[in-house]
């Protein structure tokens, strides 16, 4: 039987917690915080005006991309920042000012936590598997709300970085497999070994290397790594997420794509996209949202 595609998209929002917000945004940035760090980031799509633009001059770090300074294109307004602990629930994991204009994670997923943690809390230890896991909220998210998970990443940094992360979380001793490998790889093996998880994560990028130099490209080899992954799920199976950053893509694509490798399995496909909430109404100005990925996510039920 085949699952039945919501007719509607859903707007996940995630607002500001005790370590994260968006404060405000507009002439194509966003001033957010990070702990008790204020951060201005380019965000092309914030067309409108900014509520506060005061604000923005007052940033503790600003990423410039037209700065090719080896430096690696972060401005400070005082010493330079390295990394500083954060958290979200019962998970704590390092922010770094990476050369990447992001802070080694992305604060618009803490929907799909939220959805995780709920999702997996309704099942007896089941046997996650995160692909594509880099720094490892996710994997710890999914290990906090009782899961055993699998992560897999192709930069071994990464994986480290996740392990560390582990550690300040106080969950050291979860029950993670932290694996650094190509995603299709490991679970075209998975597929050959019989194995079952009751839930996979998919957050893959638009283009990506594995460990010895194999080429990810979203376009060309999602549907085929898809297509493994619905096979890796148990008769009781209760979730596949997927999501992806991509300018050519929308949720409604997603969901096609999950419907098409899912077409046995009954259950339900929901779709849409992940946005960012403003903290607050400010100088008379009601909060606005900032879409920044999308999604699609089969569940049983």
């Amino acid at each position: 039987m085949a699952p039945t595609l919501s007719t509607t998209p859903e707007t996940l929002l995630t607002t500001g917690w005790s370590d994260y917000a968006l404060l405000d945004s507009g002439d194509g940035k966003k001033l957010e915080r990070y702990g008790r760090h204020t951060v201005l980031r380019p965000e092309p799509q914030c067309f409108w005006r900014p509520r506060d633009p005061d604000a923005f001059g007052r940033a503790d770090a600003v990423f410039d991309p037209e700065d090719e300074d080896e430096a690696g294109r972060w401005r400070f307004s005082g010493k330079p920042i390295d990394q500083f602990p954060l958290g979200w629930g019962d998970v704590r994991f390092h922010g770094k000012f990476t050369p990447f204009r992001h802070l080694a994670f992305f604060p618009e997923q803490a929907a799909n936590w939220q959805w995780l943690d709920g999702r997996i809390r309704s099942l007896n230890k089941p046997k996650v598997l995160n692909l594509f896991g880099y720094t490892g909220v996710a994997s710890l998210a999914a290990a906090a709300a009782g899961a055993e998970v699998t992560h897999v990443d192709a930069s071994k940094k990464s994986v480290a970085w996740a392990r560390d992360n582990a550690e300040l979380s106080g969950m050291g001793g979860a029950p993670i497999r932290w694996i650094v490998d190509d995603a299709r790889k490991y679970v075209a093996r998975e597929v050959r070994r019989g194995s079952k998880y009751q839930g996979i994560i998919l957050d893959p990028p638009k283009y990506g290397r594995g460990p010895t130099g194999e080429v990810w490209r979203l376009f060309e080899d999602m549907p085929a790594l898809l297509k493994d992954c619905a096979a890796l799920l148990d008769d009781d199976a209760s979730f596949l997420l997927l999501n992806a950053y991509a300018a050519r893509i929308s949720g409604l694509s997603l969901a096609h794509l999950m419907a098409e490798a899912t077409h046995d399995r009954g259950g339900r496909i929901d779709w849409g996209e992940l946005a960012l909430s403003e903290d607050a109404p400010l100088n008379g100005v009601d909060p606005r949202a900032i879409g920044l990925s999308f999604f699609a996510r089969w569940s049983a039920k």
